[in-house]
């Protein structure tokens, strides 16, 4: 029975500690708010987060950072923009080789670091895995099937986490490409502000389709450029995640798309979310980091541009329609080697 520590009591945090006891370790779930604690601990609930899930009585939460990183796996699943700090509060009680699996979904604001290359940084004696893929937390804490990308450069540990975390409807297919699983993972909640912009502007499911596979092309080109596989994107942690954030007002990154356009401003939109959509604050990242290496995204500019250069909606949906025609495969990439990253 491994002993794994969970970061970050939010839903998807909660609904990891399900997924774990299923798979038959013991999870000890570490939560800042200390009614997350006192809930979990003395109810089985987490009603700020997750309500209506029910929880397992032997899950033990605790506001004790300490106590949750002694454990031989440690899950981080604080939000993208506070995993540096996050780490930084762990390290000095995680003890040296205890593998630390990132279920944070984003790019870092200022530095454009991914979340493999906060966690290297900061926790230098940890094996590194990342786990992404198309999960609704509902749905995790409820068992219903799921299946997961971890991706993990060391196959060894990725066997022993797969092991760990695994069951049979919590499926978890291995890949050594930490990086293309990051990308999609990031890439994806940015493009679901632009799907939900066009549900609230009503311009009908052919324009969300449009923005859907288009969108896929800015994941590709992106993950190629900073060195990972086309066969990653093309998977779970990138179509696949895309595909179900995209096409649900369950995604919280969708949801506040709607929201804008619909007139909210960004700060009315971010207030009536329920938890934290990753998208708002991943977006400048991703168009600092593809400008940085030359890439073109335009949908994810025009969500950067919506966001946080107080660009009108229609204004950018028409540029994006006023762009060039393209031939689709090149534009793609299709043609340039996949390599690892």
């Amino acid at each position: 029975m491994a002993r794994i520590g969970i970061i970050g009591g939010g839903a998807w945090g909660t609904a990891l500690t399900l997924v774990v006891k299923r798979a038959g370790g013991e999870a000890v779930l570490w939560a800042r708010e200390r009614e997350v604690v006192e809930s979990i601990n003395a109810r089985h609930e987490n009603p700020l987060f997750l309500p209506g899930a029910a929880l397992d009585p032997a899950l033990r939460a605790t506001g004790k950072l300490a106590e949750a990183a002694q454990a031989e796996i440690l899950l981080l699943v604080t939000p993208a923009q506070f995993l540096r700090a996050a780490a930084s509060e762990i390290a000095p009680h995680l003890k040296p080789g205890t593998p630390t699996v990132i279920c944070a979904k984003g790019i870092e604001r200022g530095t454009c670091a991914l979340m493999s290359e906060i966690v290297a940084e900061v926790l230098p004696d940890s094996p590194i895995a990342v786990l992404s893929g198309p999960t609704f937390a509902a749905e995790v804490a409820a068992g219903l099937p799921t299946a997961v990308t971890l991706a993990c450069r060391d196959p060894s540990v990725g066997e022993m986490l797969s092991r760990a975390l695994g069951t049979k409807n919590f499926r978890t297919y291995l890949s050594e490409d930490v990086t293309g699983a990051e990308i999609g993972g990031a890439v994806k909640n940015v493009l679901a502000i632009a799907c939900g912009i066009t549900v609230g502007r009503k311009l009908g499911e052919n324009a969300r389709a449009a923005l859907i596979t288009r969108g896929l092309a800015e994941i590709i080109r992106l993950g190629l450029a900073k060195g990972a596989r086309l066969s990653t994107m093309m998977g779970l942690s990138g179509f696949g995640d895309l595909s179900l954030t995209c096409n649900s007002t369950q995604s919280r990154n969708t949801s506040l798309g709607i929201r804008l356009a619909e007139g909210s401003s960004l700060q009315d939109a971010l207030a009536r979310a329920p938890a934290v959509a990753e998208g708002a604050f991943s977006a400048e990242a991703v168009r600092q980091l593809a400008n940085r290496l030359n890439v073109e995204m335009p949908i994810c500019f025009g969500v950067d541009r919506i966001l946080n250069a107080g660009a009108a909606i229609d204004a950018v949906i028409a540029q994006l329609l006023e762009r060039p025609f393209k031939e689709e495969s090149t534009d793609v990439l299709l043609d340039r080697e996949p390599r690892f990253g």
